[in-house]
């Protein structure tokens, strides 16, 4: 990345940001809609014209602590603020832990998807949220605390729950987990929660232990996968994989081919186990 590309970045995201939004007093005569130099210079607490150099390309490899205070002056979200300390050849603040902030749009996409199965799990394997018809197909974990709303950990450690895996099916889920955990890791090292999931999997699951010393890194994609249901025996489903921009979220949502045996598998089994839990 080039000096050049940064100044270009900043002037973008200077003029675009108006007097009122950073917090200034407005003025009733502007060239130009966005902050001047040194107005952004004064809100990051650098001068005016080190500022300037920035944007013109003279200056180099500005500080991480002032890459942060020009973030905040320019009130960038998360994605833009990490793009910025790439650009100035730092790490992001936020690369070593996992962002899993659900926003309104994820809540309604798993709302009005109504009989779809649909779970969001963050890079740890933990379920962040999901529907009514998730619950009846997979298990409803929301009473669930500690490693029990950890799909990884319900996987290995056998938990109960509706549908359960046809051999060849967990085999291959067995092994997306931990290549997914892997990918995980290495992109955020320093988070917690995926350290600690993985450090309690390779202690109480000697095939998680197995596999991880077999297994390389890999983020997983779309599958198919064949379960055995109490009520309406095997379907196989297709599982698709939404990654959510500027976060470590995963959109999973579960469907059949419509008109095929495994779709009618499906629906039935979302029905009578809503109205299971209707009456429960």
């Amino acid at each position: 990345m080039t000096s050049s590309e940064l100044g270009t970045q900043l002037r973008a995201w200077r003029d675009r940001l108006s007097p009122s939004a950073a917090g200034l007093p407005g003025q009733a005569r502007r060239r130009t809609p966005g902050l001047r130099r040194e107005e952004v210079a004064a809100l990051a607490g650098v001068s005016g014209d080190y500022v300037t150099r920035l944007e013109q390309g003279r200056a180099r490899n500005p500080s991480a602590q002032v890459v942060q205070a020009l973030a905040r002056a320019l009130r960038l979200d998360d994605e833009e603020s990490d793009r910025l300390h790439r650009m100035a050849g730092h790490l992001p603040p936020t690369s070593g832990r996992m962002s899993r902030h659900v926003t309104p749009s994820i809540l309604r996409i798993v709302e009005r998807l109504g009989d779809t199965p649909v779970t969001v799990i963050d890079a740890a394997w933990e379920t962040v949220l999901q529907n009514r018809a998730a619950d009846v197909i997979f298990g409803d974990v929301s009473g669930e605390t500690g490693r029990g709303r950890n799909r990884a950990w319900r996987t290995f450690m056998e938990v109960p729950g509706m549908g359960r895996l046809e051999p060849q099916t967990r085999s291959m889920v067995e092994r997306d987990v931990v290549a997914d955990l892997h990918a995980a890791l290495i992109r955020l090292p320093e988070d917690p929660a995926i350290a600690s999931v993985v450090a309690d999997l390779r202690e109480q699951s000697p095939r998680f232990a197995e596999l991880w010393e077999s297994t390389p890194a890999r983020v997983r994609g779309s599958q198919r996968k064949t379960l055995d249901h109490p009520v309406v025996g095997r379907m196989t489903v297709d599982c698709d994989v939404l990654s959510v921009h500027s976060s470590d979220l995963q959109i999973v949502v579960f469907s059949a081919e419509p008109g095929t045996p495994d779709a009618d598998a499906l629906s039935m089994a979302v029905i009578v186990g809503l109205q299971d839990m209707s009456v429960g």
